[in-house]
């Protein structure tokens, strides 16, 4: 009997370690509540990709909730972004699941931006449009009807990080900074207008290392390895960018997911820090 227990609770322990962030749902899980009337699904990719998406969910590609300048992809002033959301049938009282082709880059936008505005309920699909078609779950091409409700935002300004904090980061030994662009990118190499490099002290995480071939977050033992391998640990103060703070969406739902407890995204990203004379680049 103490055998079987034992058995038993090294499995549980197992699957516990296994699982990716909390906030993280299956294309099976989602299937089973995809219907419940107190969850909406969200593509969150862009506009053309939503000719095929999962049989009714909402399109609200994340880049509408954010402007084009004076920096590029920095999100809309709150209220906007509430109307927007309301406009959709998007409320803070429901499940929200949000879900993009595959590269996780926008629905972790997403998932992030719907946290900054205070929504409790927030999960993204793990794998996404891509998961989800492997699994044979239904799909359309047919536009989701919504009705009109009130997004209520209850901002969360501990998740966003200004230019000044970046700033303060530098040379403090309590915060890291977490670059998710490509090695390139981060190097310096990759052809771009901006001025070549990177945030000063900043730590280069891909942000597709965090995903297996199928496009998966990887498990929780995977990721711890991987952000400490970086220095990227639970005691710091953690913010991520990347170019205009797309993918930096991904960092934050992966280190949630591991429970990190100070986690931020400089949404003005590596398009406003470069663009400040002032600011160096390594």
């Amino acid at each position: 009997m103490k055998f079987k227990k034992l058995f038993f609770l090294v499995i549980a322990l197992f699957v516990v370690t296994a699982i990716s962030a909390q906030d993280v749902i299956s294309a099976n899980e989602l299937a089973k509540i995809s219907k419940n009337k107190n969850v909406a699904v969200v593509w969150a990719g862009a506009v053309k990709g939503y000719k095929v998406h999962i049989t009714g969910s909402i399109s609200i590609p994340q880049i509408s909730l954010c402007n084009t300048e004076p920096i590029r992809n920095l999100m809309k002033p709150v209220d906007e972004m509430a109307t927007i959301l309301g406009s959709k049938g998007i409320s803070t009282d429901k499940t929200i699941v949000v879900y993009d082709e595959g590269s996780a880059k926008y629905a972790g936008r997403m998932y992030w931006m719907l946290k900054y505005l205070g929504a409790p309920n927030v999960k993204v699909l793990n794998g996404n449009l891509t998961a989800w078609k492997a699994s044979r779950k239904p799909i359309t091409g047919a536009p989701t009807k919504t009705s009109a409700t009130t997004f209520t935002a209850k901002v969360d300004a501990s998740l966003l990080a200004s230019m000044d904090d970046v700033n303060k980061s530098i040379g403090n030994s309590s915060t890291v900074l977490v670059d998710a662009r490509t090695p390139a990118e981060y190097a310096g190499t990759a052809e771009t207008k901006l001025r070549k490099g990177h945030i000063p002290e900043a730590v280069n995480i891909d942000h597709l290392t965090l995903l297996d071939k199928k496009g998966l977050l990887k498990s929780n033992d995977a990721l711890k390895s991987l952000f400490e391998s970086k220095g990227v640990t639970s005691d710091k103060t953690v913010i991520a960018y990347c170019e205009s703070s797309v993918r930096a969406g991904v960092i934050y739902l992966a280190l949630k997911g591991l429970g990190y407890p100070n986690v931020k995204v400089y949404d003005g990203a590596y398009i406003e820090w470069q663009a400040t004379a002032s600011n160096k680049v390594e």
